[in-house]
């Protein structure tokens, strides 16, 4: 049940209904179809309920593959989550209107269960809902969001009458039930780690373990912007928008965390996965822009638009797009994506910002420009902690070996230390069923604050760097030589194949005699 004080006249809107209460106040109550259903709000088996959304998608023809589908759920979540919120709004304020126009709106064309449906509904998507939203004027920052989310994405599906069904299934998510919001909130992240074995779509998602872990060890405060310019599907915002929630005692504190946090993102589909992965962690207008990070020159950046903290695992192995290296500092211009990254996230954090990373192996070595931008990042900032991961980390996307680095901008690099994160005991590889877990994370806590060099961390000091030409990829010096274990039977076949060459031998020496 909803209770909330109102002084407006009596109505009954949007399933919540006003009723007269002593001194002249109204009460909202929420209304249900259910007459026998008590203040305990029923709530779906999601995971069945996703699962149904699947099946009937994998029946239209429209669809081809897991990313398709994600994207295809990605813009009817959305509109199906701003309308619940607006709604919302519309009861606790009485001047509040929706950026989406009233026709288009979830509750006038899609929560009817008998509502339209077969080619009507196909056509009224693609024909009138579509571009009306595409060219929905930005009146607002609302408003220019829903702009944002459909002008880069699209409705695939073929058939009206599956649509339907699909509409219909996600009629049965309250998202103004906060449970049911939250739990949704658990699946959701659940579609986005699928991401990582939907082809290039992989690209979009930073495993959970390391952004909380990487979100963990920087430590974001209220009051600090936060930002991640390759936000991706919202993961590293997400674990931020939790920690500051937890440590805010205010409402007026929890409305600040959504202007703190922010993020960028160019690429439509992960762009509306994260406003709708924001609005679920209660972020009412994500503060995500729609725009390639490296499009600006860096010149045009003032001081107001430095940050206190950035997280990131900026995209690498591939060339950047419409020569945006010259909005760099001749220097430092490549065309490599993972570099400029870098460039400009030293030139964004504020003086004594902090930051945390994910770069590949190729970032940390190389001559040339790669070292010159390395020189500067080790000059303007105190690079303190690399930790080293195994090549499956970012399985089946990407194989390449990764680290994650911490470092604090306004002081030199004096030493960095190393750790070399391990796989568990008796893994060989990590995969999607045998994910990174943020248990594993545990030990590099531990050492975390009290840093001594054991079998998995080194420390190597700046002129020993500045000898190596600023390379950074520095091998473990203290790891045991790993000696083959191997089992009875497969001694014994060793030493039968060792039998076997030796008979060759001898009766290929008889044979010459």
């Amino acid at each position: 049940m909803c209770v909330i004080v109102s002084p407006s006249p009596a109505v009954e809107t949007a399933g919540y209904k006003m009723i007269d209460a002593p001194l002249s106040l109204r009460l909202i109550f929420k209304t249900t179809t259910n007459s026998t259903q008590t203040t305990n709000h029923h709530m779906p088996n999601l995971s069945s309920l996703i699962k149904s959304i699947r099946d009937i998608m994998r029946e239209d023809r429209g669809l081809s593959g897991d990313g398709q589908r994600i994207e295809q759920l990605a813009w009817m979540l959305f509109l199906k989550i701003m309308d619940d919120k607006d709604q919302e709004q519309e009861i606790l304020h009485d001047d509040y209107v929706s950026p989406v126009p009233t026709e288009f709106q979830w509750r006038n064309w899609a929560a009817n269960s008998e509502g339209i449906t077969g080619d009507e509904l196909q056509q009224f998507i693609d024909q009138r809902l579509f571009p009306a939203l595409r060219d929905l004027p930005a009146h607002d920052p609302r408003s220019f969001m829903v702009r944002e989310v459909f002008e880069g994405n699209n409705n695939y599906m073929k058939s009206g009458t599956n649509l339907r069904k699909v509409v219909n299934k996600l009629n049965e998510i309250d998202f103004n039930v906060a449970a049911e919001r939250h739990l949704f909130g658990e699946i959701y992240e659940g579609i986005l780690k699928e991401l990582q074995s939907a082809g290039a779509y992989g690209e979009f998602y930073t495993p959970r373990a390391i952004t909380q872990f990487m979100t963990d060890m920087t430590a974001p405060r209220l009051g600090e912007v936060v930002l991640d310019p390759a936000c991706g599907t919202g993961g590293f915002l997400s674990c931020v928008i939790e920690q500051l929630k937890e440590q805010a005692s205010s409402v007026e504190e929890r409305q600040a965390i959504g202007e703190q946090v922010r993020g960028w993102e160019w690429k439509p589909l992960p762009y509306v996965l994260a406003t709708t992965n924001l609005i679920l962690h209660d972020v009412e207008l994500p503060n995500i822009t729609y725009r390639d990070a490296l499009d600006k020159p860096l010149t045009e950046y003032r001081q107001r638009d430095r940050v206190d903290v950035i997280l990131a695992n900026p995209p690498f192995g591939g060339t950047v797009a419409n020569s945006n290296e010259e909005n760099f500092p001749l220097n430092y211009r490549t065309k490599e994506s993972a570099d400029l990254f870098l460039v400009m996230m030293m030139h964004l954090l504020k003086e004594g910002g902090r930051a945390a990373i994910v770069l590949p192996d190729g970032s940390l070595t190389g001559e040339g420009v790669k070292a010159r931008i390395r020189e500067k990042w080790l000059t303007d900032c105190k690079l303190h902690t690399i930790i080293r991961l195994p090549n499956s980390v970012f399985s089946p996307y990407a194989t390449v070996a990764t680290n994650l680095l911490f470092f604090e901008k306004g002081q030199p690099t004096k030493e960095i230390w190393y750790y070399e994160h391990r796989l568990p005991e008796g893994q060989k590889s990590y995969s999607k069923t045998k994910p990174i877990r943020r248990e594993e994370f545990r030990p590099i806590e531990a050492w975390w604050h009290d840093r001594q060099e054991t079998e998995q961390a080194w420390r190597v000091d700046i002129e020993t760097i500045r000898q190596r030409g600023f390379d950074l990829d520095i091998k473990n010096p203290n790891r045991a030589v790993e000696e083959a274990g191997h089992s009875s039977a497969e001694l014994l076949g060793m030493l039968g194949q060792s039998f076997e060459r030796s008979m060759g031998l001898l009766r290929a020496l008889e044979a010459e005699l």
